[in-house]
């Protein structure tokens, strides 16, 4: 039986002696009710909260998730930036070296034209030179003079497409660095309140868990509370406990080296006390019947071996508290539950009226006493057709 079948065993035999303890159940009961009431209450409140933490919590997950986006798409267009400015780059340095050399060129060339003038012509002609190279540099000199302005120009235009270039790649640089250092820091943001609410949601529902365990605990304590002011009830407007018949004799040894089936009408119960009930009758609030008979005695008060046999059990048994069998021969078996001490162990040899046991009310029993049964090839036996006739 387990602690509250103890707990409610006592208790009911409590409020039998008492007779007032009835209403401070009841009065117990109603308020464990209102404190479910508010219970209630409270784990309404709670899951409030926790789909509010949810939804915010959602709703966090959901900006996250659009920043991440956005970052996906800032890389995909820092990407094609890097790709755009690389080619910016390429091009910038071609055009600085082809500004370079436009500069060197003319620079060489207007120098000789600044120191030979007019005069450099009559000095390619008259020097002894290669006829081919001298009408090779004469073309030159001549384009040079030709296009002179047209090359500054481009020269020009040259320097200006540089400096243009040169403004792009910094602006696209400066771009980029300020869109990726938005979205660090947009997405830090986002991450702390995503787990600033990912801990308010853990606690919420930390804390809708504890009310649910205790709703259900004290739903469990009022079905018990319930049961036991119902039961507590219903013994008190029951009237006293009604006896059968007592009695007042108990075993000894004249019996013993006889076979057991010769005692039938000679044998003694183990206990002095009042028999409370019948075998073979209904037990009360329930459909088991009586395989043997309840004895009460006094606590303490010496249980006897009704016959000579051999201990075979003695032991705690669901139920029957520290029980003992006795083995009596030709498959005869004597049962005492309920004891309160057993004195005997497994394997010891008896004589008729060897103390064995002490009356209680182990097992869960309301009342002290022993529970007696016979049995014969493990079919229950009607003790009361064994005694001996007063």
């Amino acid at each position: 039986m387990s602690i509250f079948g103890k707990q409610l065993a006592f208790a009911l035999f409590a409020l039998m002696l008492a007779g007032q303890a009835s209403s401070n159940q009841q009065e117990e009961l109603e308020n464990l009710r209102l404190r479910i009431a508010e219970m209630q209450s409270e784990i309404a409140k709670t899951s409030e909260s926790k789909s509010e933490a949810a939804d915010a919590l959602r709703a966090s997950e959901m900006a996250i998730s659009n920043s991440n986006r956005k970052i996906a798409e800032l890389a995909t267009q820092q990407r094609e930036a890097d790709l755009k400015l690389n080619a910016l780059q390429a091009q910038q340095q071609d055009l600085n070296q082809n500004v370079s050399k436009e500069q060197t060129l003319l620079g060489k060339l207007l120098y000789q034209q600044y120191l030979g003038g007019k005069q450099e012509y009559l000095k390619l002609m008259l020097d002894n030179h290669n006829p081919n190279q001298v009408a090779r540099d004469l073309q030159y000199y001549r384009y040079i003079a030709r296009n002179r302005a047209a090359w500054l120009a481009n020269l020009r235009n040259s320097l200006n497409s540089l400096n243009t270039v040169s403004l792009e790649v910094q602006k696209q640089s400066s771009a980029l660095d300020s869109m990726r250092a938005e979205q660090t820091v947009e997405k830090k943001k986002l991450l702390e309140d995503q787990r600033e609410r990912q801990q308010v949601l853990g606690q919420v529902s930390k804390q809708l868990s504890q009310q649910r365990r205790e709703y259900t605990n004290l739903q469990h304590n009022e079905n018990r509370l319930a049961k036991l002011v119902t039961k507590i009830t219903e013994m008190l407007a029951q009237p006293k406990h009604k006896t059968l018949f007592r009695n007042n004799n108990i075993p000894d040894n004249s019996f013993d080296g006889k076979p057991f089936e010769q005692l039938r009408g000679k044998l003694t119960l183990p206990v002095k006390g009042d028999i409370s009930n019948q075998f073979g009758a209904t037990r009360p609030d329930s459909t088991v019947v009586w395989k043997g008979l309840f004895i009460r005695s006094s606590s303490g008060q010496a249980v006897k071996a009704i016959a000579a046999g051999r201990v075979v059990f003695a032991d705690w048994l669901r139920g029957f508290g520290n029980l003992l069998i006795v083995d009596h021969g030709n498959a005869y078996m004597s049962l005492y539950g309920n004891n309160e001490t057993l004195y005997k162990q497994v394997g010891d040899e008896l004589r008729g009226g060897d103390t064995i046991a002490t009356v209680g009310n182990s097992g869960g029993n309301a009342d002290s006493g022993l529970y007696f049964e016979l049995r014969h090839e493990s079919k229950p036996l009607d003790p009361l057709q064994w005694l001996a006739k007063k």
